[in-house]
Parts: C-alpha cells; sequence; structure tokens
C-alpha cells in the first residue's frame, strides 16, 4: 500500500512510465524491464527506460534529459529505486543529487539487495515517497524477474500450434507450416522476449529446429530487430540419451547451445558435443526423464534466466503441465483439420473429468486468419 496519498494526475505519468518500460522488453533481461518520467509543474521534463544490462538504469536517461529541471520535481518509476551498486550506481542516490521533491514507484523491488532499502533511503534524504501505484500493471512487465526473485525459478510459457481438432504434427511428425506468417512472426518476438527456448531432442531430430530469433520475421523496427537477431537466447535441448545428431543445425547458430542429459556413459558423445561448442549439463533423472524441476533451478543458478518458452512437442509439455512447473500456455491455432492419425497438444493420462487440469484464458487475439489463445493454470487457494 501507499505510503502518501497519490494525486490526480499520478495514474497518467505512472502509465506513461509503465508503457515506456516496454521499450526494454527484448533486451533488458536478466535485468528487470523499468521506465521512469520526470514531471515539474504538470509538465514532463525527462523520460528514459532500461535497455540492456550493464547500460544506465531508466532513472539515469530520465535525470539526464532533465537536467536541473529535476531540481523539486517528481519521479515516477515503475520498480523500486536500486540502492547498490552493480554494474551501475544506486538510482536512488542519483535522484537524490537531484534534488526531486517526491518519488512515486509502482512497486517494491523483491530482489534482497534492494527490497525497500532503495525508497527509504530516499525516504531518508527527505524526499516524499509513495508506492504501489498501478502495481499490478507494473508487476506484468516483468513476470520472470519478478518469480525469480521471489521463487528462484523462471517464469515459463509453453508455445504450441495446432489444427481446429487439436493436432500439432501429421503421424509422420511433419508439421510445417501449421499456421500463418502473422502467427509464426508473433512466434519470433515471443522468441525475443525469453531468457531460454527449451525443447526436446525428437524436435531436433524431426525438424532440425535452429531455435534462434529471426530478424526478418520479427516485424519490428530494423535496428532493434538487429539487436534482438544479434543477442540470442539460450537454446536449452532435452536429450536423456544424448541422441542429438552431430550435424544438426543448432550447432551452427550464434548464441550458446546447452545439451541436458542424464547419461554419464557417453564421455564421447559429450566430448563430441562439447568441440561444437555445445555446453553439455549432466542432470538427474525423473521417472527415467530429465528432471525438470532441477533443470529450472540451473537455468536460475547459472544462467539468470528470468523467461523460458517451451516449444516441444506433446509429451515436453505435457510434462510441464502436468507437473504444475507451467505458469503461461500460448496456443496458435490454424482453421484447418489434420485427422485422427495426427499427433495431439499434449500427452496427459487422466481417467476421470476431476482430474482434469483447469486453465483460464487471459486474452484471445486473431493473427491474420488464425487464432492465439494464451491461457494460465487455475491456482488452487486450498492448502
Amino acid at each position: 500500500m501507499a505510503e502518501v496519498s497519490f494525486l490526480d494526475d499520478d495514474v497518467a505519468w505512472m502509465a506513461k512510465a509503465i508503457e515506456l518500460a516496454k521499450g526494454g522488453l527484448y533486451t533488458a533481461h536478466p535485468n528487470p524491464r523499468v521506465g521512469c518520467v520526470i514531471v515539474k509543474d504538470g509538465v514532463l521534463v525527462g523520460e528514459g527506460y532500461h535497455y540492456r544490462a550493464g547500460e544506465p538504469h531508466a532513472e539515469v536517461h530520465a535525470l539526464k534529459q532533465a537536467g536541473d529541471k529535476a531540481q523539486g520535481a517528481t519521479a515516477y518509476v515503475t520498480l523500486e529505486p536500486c540502492s547498490h551498486f552493480g554494474r551501475t550506481p544506486p538510482c536512488c542516490d542519483g535522484l537524490i543529487r537531484a534534488g526531486v521533491g517526491r518519488v512515486v514507484a509502482a512497486m517494491q523491488d523483491p530482489n534482497p539487495q534492494v527490497a525497500g532499502k532503495g525508497l527509504a533511503k530516499i525516504k531518508q534524504a527527505g524526499i516524499s515517497v509513495a508506492f504501489g501505484l498501478l502495481e499490478q500493471e507494473a508487476r506484468d512487465l516483468n513476470p520472470g524477474f519478478l518469480k525469480r526473485m521471489e521463487t528462484g525459478l523462471p517464469f515459463i510459457r509453453a508455445k504450441q500450434a495446432m489444427s481446429l481438432d487439436g493436432r500439432t504434427a501429421m503421424a509422420s511428425g511433419e508439421s510445417k507450416w501449421i499456421t500463418g506468417s502473422d502467427a509464426r512472426s508473433d512466434v519470433q518476438r515471443l522468441r525475443a522476449q525469453s531468457s531460454a527456448i527449451i525443447t526436446g531432442v525428437d524436435s531436433i531430430i524431426h525438424d532440425d529446429s535452429s531455435l534462434t530469433v529471426r530478424r526478418d520475421e520479427l516485424g519490428l523496427p530494423d535496428t532493434l530487430a538487429k539487436d534482438i537477431a544479434d543477442h540470442q537466447p539460450l537454446r536449452v535441448v532435452l536429450d536423456t540419451h544424448l541422441r542429438i545428431p552431430e550435424n544438426a543445425k543448432i550447432f551452427d547458430q550464434l548464441g550458446q547451445t546447452v545439451i541436458v542429459c542424464s547419461d554419464a556413459n557417453e564421455k564421447v558423445q559429450i566430448e563430441a558435443l562439447e568441440g561444437l561448442g555445445a555446453l553439455v549439463w549432466l542432470a538427474p533423472s525423473f521417472n527415467d526423464r530429465i528432471d525438470l524441476a532441477w533443470l529450472l533451478k540451473e537455468l536460475v543458478d547459472k544462467e539468470s534466466i528470468n523467461e523460458v518458452l517451451v516449444e516441444a512437442g506433446a509429451t515436453l509439455c505435457g510434462q510441464f503441465v502436468d507437473q504444475g512447473l507451467l505458469d503461461e500456455y500460448w496456443v496458435y491455432v490454424a482453421p484447418k483439420a489434420m485427422g485422427a492419425s495426427a499427433r495431439p497438444l499434449l500427452s496427459l493420462d487422466f481417467i476421470e473429468m476431476n482430474e482434469a487440469i483447469p486453465f483460464e484464458f487471459k486474452d484471445v487475439s486473431m493473427l491474420g486468419k488464425d487464432l492465439r489463445l494464451i491461457a494460465r493454470p487455475v491456482v488452487s487457494n486450498t492448502d
């Protein structure tokens, strides 16, 4: 809750800061997406957002633009200003030095290095502080960063494309292309905002997928599209018994590939994959498959991964759903029928209706001739 009352214009200015923060949607990870506006006498005097880790934070950009006009102004920021030295100096110190008269934060930062310390330091300097304005909208900017800080796990999305009769591939494994170009461009943007992409080895064997963000399919401004394509998400292939072909296209792409196996006896194959530039992680198994909970924790601990996109078939996607690891499900539906012999969307074994896993729709959109459904599992409030 807010420590002081919000003024009539506060909501509009915070909404502006939230829109600015979206400028870092594809580039800010592993840092949070943050926007800031500085307002004096009802006039915008400075604005900025955080673009990439290691570069100036949103407050720094806004203060630079505001200059001397920051004195006595109100700073609106979507996340509590940092109070620690990382790659950049503390933003709370910059606000204090600039002499702002008031700071409004949408939410406190769950990062233990900050967690209220930034706002407390600003308040101790005699500056008015308020927080909690448009907090849910601010949280929606950073589901992965917040989940990583609050639980030690990344935010997990699964993406699949299916026909109107719920099929994802022909019996042979053929699946290109179920959906049209608009849906495929949307998937490229979804990949771009993800820190890592997980797939199973069967997807690599059947489709020889590159799992890259393709610049020409993003539908974004050229400069941004190039920057995104130059900083590819981490590619993670689950390959319990190391069946991946050494000539797979995934090894020839920009960025890092991780092969996750659970067979420590395949030393020659491990050395061969490492020689191709891949990292090989030896994982514990769960029901003769890669332990997914272990993997997600490793992605956070080793790579600071915020958001994971699972692009896989019925078996692996079904595992994420069945084990309660999925946060969000993106399904692209094409207006075509593929027949009963084609492969299903998810491999889940239920006998009775009360075993069914409930979801709630968060968004339904048309993309060209295709339909995009975004749903989240319903979390029970009972113990």
